[in-house]
Parts: structure tokens; sequence; C-alpha cells
């Protein structure tokens, strides 16, 4: 980085996700503090490699910006899609800031592209009584769409990235009811995307892996055919009423094919610890560890401060990494207490506009002001917290270098007027520009495709 000249009733998915227990602590440094970059590449190896390719390397200097709202604007300049510290060559392209704040781009650390209804006509929900209910009408909404899966999976995708998302872990159903049109469909569109997101598909099992026949036999496929990168699975025992049966199948796919595992847990109380115990034993007895995560886990918020510190040492051990959607102040999951253990923590946008609630909109720094929020903080740590949790956070879920600014991390970044942080995850304004590799993929708010 470089200076630059000043320049001017009914159950609903909200009562249905009510429990225990909140964000407490979320104090950590801000986002301009954070851990250097995972897998850092260095601007002279970016250079060598482009030589020894026998090309020029690309350049691009984005001119007069505030990396976290920095008083002083400076210069980043961009090699081969990476931030370097080096000057810029004479006649690189130069894209101008306008003085506007440069934040890292965000990470969406669980979403469910493929239910989506988002860009089509309005749907009339009707009530539902349990997740069994809500499965039967994903798959009337399913055959009710004229438009297919790849379609609105990337409408949906290509407006997360418009709102300054840089990577994705896309959940897709796997059921008779659907066969793999899901997950073939979310490939689609991840692979008309792949110049502007980072995407990882979770075979999710959303109608139980063992109470719907056929099912085991669909997540297999899908990992042999290597359209996916994680094998999911839901509530063991709540909703499958098979707790070893379940993992020992979610596992061993994940075993046999080389993929990872993102287990739904909303079991709470101690039908969800028994579910936790079972995927840490099974991570360390497959040695899988770094390759699960588990996403809501509703069963840890009610514990007790010394329970929470047992599970979590377990989970830091076997680096099984967590996500939460942040639906409300009870069921958040404690962030700041897990990373104390060094659990990954992602923040995620869940549905968007499905069968299960009509709410949503894949914006990423939306998610993190309802982070902020439901977990009522107010203090200007806290504030940049939120927005960590919502990049750094799903970043390390992926296994993502995280977008830092520092020499050698990836140039994902997204470009908005405002003061500072704190007031940025408040105003959420309007996303001016969105970066991915040094390539601008988004103008004022819209998709450049």
């Amino acid at each position: 980085m470089h200076p630059s000249p000043s320049t001017p009733a009914a159950l609903s998915r909200r009562t249905m996700l009510a429990g225990a227990a909140a964000l407490a602590g979320a104090t950590a440094t801000a986002a301009a503090t954070a851990a250097p970059s995972q897998a850092a590449v260095t601007p002279a190896a970016a250079a060598d490699t482009s030589a020894r390719a026998g090309r020029r390397a690309k350049t691009v200097v984005f001119r007069n910006v505030r990396p976290f709202g920095a008083a002083k604007p400076t210069d980043l300049v961009v090699v081969d899609g990476r931030i370097s510290d080096g000057p810029a060559p004479h006649g690189a392209k130069v894209v101008d800031g306008g003085g506007r704040i440069a934040l890292p781009s965000l990470v969406d650390a669980h979403i469910h592209p493929d239910k989506t209804t988002w860009g089509g006509s309005w749907v009339s929900r009707r009530p539902a009584s349990g997740i069994a209910d809500y499965v039967a009408q994903d798959v009337e909404l399913f055959r009710s769409q004229r438009r297919p899966v790849a379609e609105r999976a990337h409408g949906l995708m290509s407006h997360a990235v418009a709102r300054g998302t840089r990577g994705m872990r896309a959940h897709a159903d796997v059921a008779p009811a659907y066969g793999l049109a899901g997950v073939e469909g979310v490939a689609e569109a991840r692979e008309r995307l792949r110049h502007a997101l980072d995407v990882q598909i979770v075979a999710f099992p959303q109608h139980g892996v063992i109470r719907t026949p056929g099912t085991a036999a669909l997540l297999e496929k899908a990992a042999r055919e290597g359209v996916i990168d994680m094998i999911g699975g839901i509530d063991p025992i709540g909703f499958d009423q098979a707790l070893d049966e379940q993992l020992d199948l979610v596992f061993g796919i994940a075993d046999r094919h080389g993929v990872g595992v993102d287990i739904h847990l909303h079991d709470r109380g101690e039908k969800g610890m028994l579910a936790m115990r079972g995927i840490v034993e099974r991570t360390r007895a497959l040695s899988l560890a770094g390759k699960v995560t588990v996403s809501h886990v509703f069963c840890l918020p009610g514990l007790t401060d010394r329970e929470l510190g047992s599970i979590a040492a377990d989970l830091g051990e076997q680096d099984i990494a967590l996500t939460t959607v942040a639906p409300s102040d009870s069921l958040v999951l404690p962030i700041a207490r897990l990373r104390e253990h060094g659990v990954r923590v992602g923040l995620g946008s869940d549905g968007v506009r499905d069968s299960w609630s009509p709410f949503g909109d894949a914006d990423m720094m939306h998610r993190a002001h309802i982070l902020g929020w439901v977990t009522d903080v107010r203090l200007d740590d806290e504030l940049n917290e939120c927005y960590r949790v919502a990049t750094h956070g799903g970043a390390d879920v992926m296994g993502l270098a995280h977008a830092d600014f520092r020499p050698g991390a990836p140039a994902d970044f997204v470009l908005v007027r405002g003061e500072c942080l704190p007031q940025v995850v408040v105003d959420m304004p309007r996303r001016d520009m969105v970066v991915h590799g040094g390539v601008v993929v988004a103008r004022d708010g819209e998709f450049l495709a």
C-alpha cells in the first residue's frame, strides 16, 4: 500500500429456532489487526511465477482508497490478483477509488442457493409444524418453479457477489425427490461465476439420510462423481432418529472419497451433545481434523461455561469448524468463547426466499449487521468483530486466505462510502465497487457479467 494525495402464531423459522445463549464478550481486536493471511504469496514469488510462465505480471493500481477506514488515503497495488508492497510499474492500469473505504470482501459460510425463488414471482407460504412439513413444501416449490436450479442459483449468487461476497459454502438438497438436480444446478452456477466467487458445494440430505431410502446412494454418487466438496447430514437423533447409522454413513463416504463433512445440527440439549460427541469421535478416528464443520449447533448456547469449555477444547483439538446464521440472541454461537480454544467460526445467510421463509437477501454485510443487532453490541470493537466474523471467520471455515490487504493477500475487497468500519456495519452502504482477484466484478451494486 502506498500513500496517495487526498481527494475529496404459525410456526416460523424464527420461532422454530428459539433457544438459549448469546454471543458474549465479542470484543476481539478490529479487523485491521487480524492475523496474517493464510497461505500468503509474496510479491517476489508471484513475479517469479509470472516470469516462469513467460508472461508479464498483470498489475492494477487502486488509487486513493482507505483500507479499514484509515484517515489517510493510499494506493493498493495488485499484481496477478494479490496485494503487493512493491511500486507500481509505469503504465499499470489505474482505478480511482475516490477516497472510499476499502474493506475485505465477505464470506458466506452457510447458504442454500438451490432452494431460492430469488428474482422470480412472489410465493405465498403456508403454516408448517416442523422440519417434515418444510421438507414437503420444499418439494412442492421445486416442482412449481419454471426456472431451473442453475438459473435461480446463479441469480442469487451473482447478487451476493454484487453485495461484496467473495466465497460461499453452498448447501444443495440431495434426495430422491430431486436426484442430483440441486448440486448439479449449483455446480453450473459456480462454473459461470468462477471469475468472481469461490464456491464449495455440500450435498445436503435435507430429507434425512436414513429416514428417506435412496438418499445414501445419491450422496455416494455425488461424492464419487466429484461434483461436491462436502457431504452433509442433519439432526442424527431428532430428525433421522439414527445417530450411529447416519454418522457412520456420512463419515464413511467422506473418508472413502476424500471430501469434507458439514452437518446441520438443530438438536438441543443432550440430543445435540450426543451428536456432537459422535462427530468429534469420528473426526478423530478417521483423521479428518480440519475437514469437518457443524452448522447451527443450537446445543452449545445453553451450556454452562465449564461445559462449553470442555466441548470447545475438543473442537479445537480436532479443528472442527462451526457456523452460525445469528437467528436470534438465544441461538447465536458464543463466538468469542469458542475462539479462545482455536475454534473456527463463520457466519452465513442460510435460506433466502425459499419455502421456509420469505426473508433473506444473501448480503453478508447485512448479516454482520444482524449479528450485531441480535447480540446487542454497541462498542466499536464489537462492531468490528461482527465484520471480522463475516469475512475472516468464513474464510477460515472455507480454508481461504484472509483478504486483509497484507502483501500476498488475495485482492478481494469492496469499496464503500463511509467514515469508519463500525459505521459501515450499522449503515450498510451500497457496495460501489467489488473486486475479486484484482478484477472489478461489480459496480454500484450491480454484478458485471
